[in-house]
C-alpha cells in the first residue's frame, strides 16, 4: 500500500483534509500521496512563524548551527533511501539522485558554518571626521522576517536545502513551499528539521497548490521571498509585490564557447563529453544545462561530429538503472512541448543530427545545426536533452552570440588562455562564466544567480544569508578610540 505523507506546520507533522498524488514519470506508478493543507492550517503556520521571529532571530548562533549540522549528517545517512525517493518522483536518474543528495549535504554543512561565522560586526572609525570624535560604528546584519521559499521540481531536495538552509543560518523563520509534482524530497528534510531544538514555527513545509500562492505572496508577514523556477511566474510575483524583497533564479539556455585555441584532440574530446553530459543530465531539466554550443570556426569540423557521437553514446532509460544517464523528463507534457518546439525547428530549415523522437515522457538526446535565430528553440529555454550547435569566427562573434539572448545565467568558454578567461569575465552578460568547462558547473557555496531575465539576487548559502537581512547600524559615542 503506498503510504499518504503528512505535511510540516510550525515544526509537527499534520495531515490535511484532502490529498493528492504523486506519480513516476517513468511509468507512471503511484509513488505516494501527500496531504493538502486547508486554508486554516496555511494562516496557522504563518501566523506561528511571524511570531517567533524576534525569538528565532536571537537564538543562539550553536543552536542553529548544530540543527544544521544535525540535518546535514542524518542526510549521509540516509543517502540511498533519499536518492530513491528523487528518482521516483522526479524520474532522475539514480546517478544524478544520489549526487544531489551529497550536494544538499554539503549545504547544510555549509550553512551550519556560516551559521558561526556570521554577524559578528564590521566596526568602522568615526573619527575619520572631525565631527565624529570618539564615536565607533558597529555594523551587524539581522533579518528581514519570515521567508516564503517556493522550490521548484527539478532539484526537489537540493533546491529545498538553499532554501531552507540559509534561512535557519540567518535566524529567519521560513515557510517552504515545494513544488507540486515533487514534493515527497522537501518533505523528507521536515523529517530531520523535526529532530532538532529549533524552536517552534521557525519553519514549515507546505505542499500548497499553485492557484494558493497568490494570497501566500501577497501576505505582508512575509517580506522576503526567494523563488526559483519559471521566467514568467518569477516576474509576475515581483511585480504583484514591489515593495518585498524578491530573490529570483529564473531560467537560462546556457552557452559553451569552443575558441581556437582549445583545439588539440585531446581538448575537443574532453569538450564534446562535458558538452554531451551536461546537456542532458537531469533531462537537460536544469537552468545551466548546455543548450547552445558556439565553436570557432577553425575547431567546428572536428568538433560536431564528436559532439553527436557523445551525445548518442547516452545511456536512456529506466532511471532506477545506475547505467542510466538520461531518463524521462518531469511529464510527458514537457516532453510534448520539447517536441514541437524541435519540429519547428528543423521544419524552419534546422538539421536534426542525433534524437528528435518522442516516448512518452521521454525525449532522445537532440542535436541540432543551421538553426533559424528566430525558431523558439533559440530563444527560449527548452529545459530538455535538446543542443544546438553554431559557427562562428574569432572571440569578438563567439562572445556577442553568448550575449544575443534574454537571459543571462553561466556560460562556460573552453579556452586554455588567461587573458582571454578574463575578457570572457569581463564581456559576457552572465552570472557566471566558467573557464574550460560547461556552463552547468555550481558549487553549492558560490554566489549563483543571473542578470537580464535570468532573475536578480543570488543563491548560495552565504550570499542568501545576506539576501534575507539587512545592515543595522550602532553607533557608540565617548569612545577612546
Amino acid at each position: 500500500m503506498t503510504s499518504t505523507h503528512a505535511f510540516w506546520l510550525a515544526g509537527r507533522q499534520v495531515a490535511g483534509e484532502d490529498t493528492f498524488d504523486v506519480t513516476n514519470p517513468w511509468d507512471g506508478r503511484l509513488v505516494g500521496k501527500v496531504g493538502v493543507p486547508t486554508d486554516a492550517q496555511v494562516e496557522e503556520a504563518v501566523a506561528a512563524a511571524y511570531a517567533v521571529r524576534d525569538e528565532f532571530a536571537a537564538t543562539p548562533a550553536h543552536v542553529r548551527a548544530a540543527a544544521l549540522d544535525h540535518v546535514s549528517k542524518r542526510l549521509v545517512e540516509r543517502t540511498e533511501e533519499i536518492a530513491q525517493l528523487i528518482s521516483a518522483e522526479n524520474g532522475k536518474p539514480i546517478k544524478w539522485a544520489r549526487g544531489e543528495v551529497g550536494r544538499a549535504v554539503s549545504v547544510f554543512r555549509f550553512a551550519a558554518e556560516e551559521a558561526r561565522r556570521f554577524n559578528g560586526g564590521d566596526a568602522q572609525r568615526l573619527d575619520t571626521d572631525a565631527g565624529g570624535q570618539g564615536r565607533l560604528a558597529l555594523t551587524r546584519r539581522f533579518p528581514k522576517g519570515v521567508v516564503l521559499g517556493i522550490a521548484p521540481f527539478n532539484f526537489p531536495l537540493n533546491l529545498c536545502a538553499h532554501k531552507i538552509a540559509p534561512a535557519i543560518a540567518a535566524g529567519a523563520p521560513i515557510i517552504l513551499k515545494p513544488a507540486p509534482a515533487t514534493p515527497l524530497s522537501g518533505l523528507i528534510l521536515g523529517e530531520l528539521l523535526a529532530e532538532t531544538d529549533l524552536p517552534a514555527g521557525s519553519w514549515s513545509i507546505l505542499p500548497v497548490a499553485n492557484d494558493k500562492m497568490p494570497a501566500l505572496v501577497q501576505d505582508e508577514r512575509l517580506p522576503v521571498i526567494s523563488f526559483t523556477g519559471s521566467e514568467k511566474v518569477g516576474y509576475a510575483i515581483m511585480d504583484s509585490v514591489p515593495r518585498k524583497h524578491c530573490t529570483l533564479e529564473l531560467g537560462g539556455n546556457g552557452a559553451a564557447v569552443v575558441l581556437a585555441d582549445y583545439a588539440s584532440d585531446e581538448d575537443l574530446d574532453w569538450a564534446a563529453g562535458r558538452i554531451a553530459t551536461f546537456s542532458n543530465y537531469q533531462g537537460g531539466q536544469s537552468c545551466i544545462s548546455v543548450q547552445r554550443v558556439i565553436a570557432d570556426a577553425s575547431v567546428y569540423e572536428r568538433l560536431l561530429p564528436r559532439i553527436v557521437a557523445a551525445v548518442e553514446a547516452q545511456v536512456t532509460g529506466d532511471p532506477s538503472d545506475p547505467k542510466t544517464d538520461v531518463g524521462p523528463l518531469v511529464s510527458e507534457d514537457a516532453a510534448k512541448r520539447v517536441e514541437s518546439w524541435v519540429q519547428e525547428a528543423v521544419e524552419a530549415g534546422a538539421t536534426l543530427h542525433a534524437g528528435g523522437k518522442r516516448d512518452g515522457a521521454s525525449y532522445a538526446p537532440t542535436v541540432l545545426t543551421d538553426v533559424p535565430s528566430e525558431v523558439t528553440i533559440s530563444c527560449e529555454e527548452v529545459f530538455g536533452p535538446v543542443l544546438t550547435v553554431q559557427k562562428v569566427n574569432g572571440e569578438a562573434e563567439a562572445f556577442a552570440a553568448v550575449n544575443d539572448s534574454k537571459y543571462g545565467l553561466q556560460a562556460g568558454v573552453f579556452t586554455h588562455d588567461l587573458q582571454t578567461a578574463f575578457r570572457a569575465h569581463r564581456a559576457l552578460a552572465v552570472g557566471g562564466v566558467v573557464v574550460g568547462d560547461v556552463p552547468s558547473y555550481r558549487a553549492d557555496q558560490m554566489p549563483y544567480g543571473g542578470v537580464k531575465q535570468s532573475g536578480v539576487g543570488r543563491e548560495g548559502v552565504k550570499f542568501a544569508m545576506d539576501d534575507y537581512t539587512y545592515e543595522r547600524v550602532l553607533v557608540l559615542t565617548g569612545l577612546a578610540l
